[in-house]
């Protein structure tokens, strides 16, 4: 007797926010000088994507809300959660990158071990390490 044939299986591999800046090339540079990320591609100078140990962020120069940005930051909306191995040194490497830390490195109620950096447009990013509780 002969099994059907299963169904292909769907796997998700990754995901990249989109964000929208005023200024690609600043926003690169920021990325690239203060975060770590390398520029993946350029398109038109209007579209990037920035990466960091397989984890991208794409790039769209377009119009955005200042208000929105502000209310947002206010409420700490995240807008990238980044789980990492090595907070602290990751912490470290990005403070002395001159990184805009807008939460410090501390250890959550939720058993995480986490701090906020924000870019130039405002964009929350969470690099946060899971903490093992025994």
């Amino acid at each position: 007797m002969t099994k059907p044939d299963a169904a292909p299986m769907a796997v998700l591999n990754g995901i990249s926010p989109q964000f929208l800046v005023d200024d690609l090339p600043a926003a690169l540079a920021y990325y690239r000088d203060r975060l770590g990320f390398e520029t993946d591609f350029c398109y038109e100078s209007f579209y990037a994507g920035v990466s960091r140990d397989g984890i991208m962020i794409h790039l769209k120069c377009a119009p955005k809300s200042v208000s929105d940005r502000a209310a947002r930051r206010q409420q700490e909306h995240l807008d990238a959660y980044v789980t990492v191995t090595g907070a602290a040194a990751l912490y470290e490497e990005l403070r002395s990158r001159g990184a805009r830390i807008t939460r410090p490195l501390e250890e959550r109620p939720w058993s995480c071990l986490d701090f906020y950096v924000e870019d130039l447009d405002g964009y929350v990013l969470c690099f946060s390490e899971p903490l093992s509780r025994g």
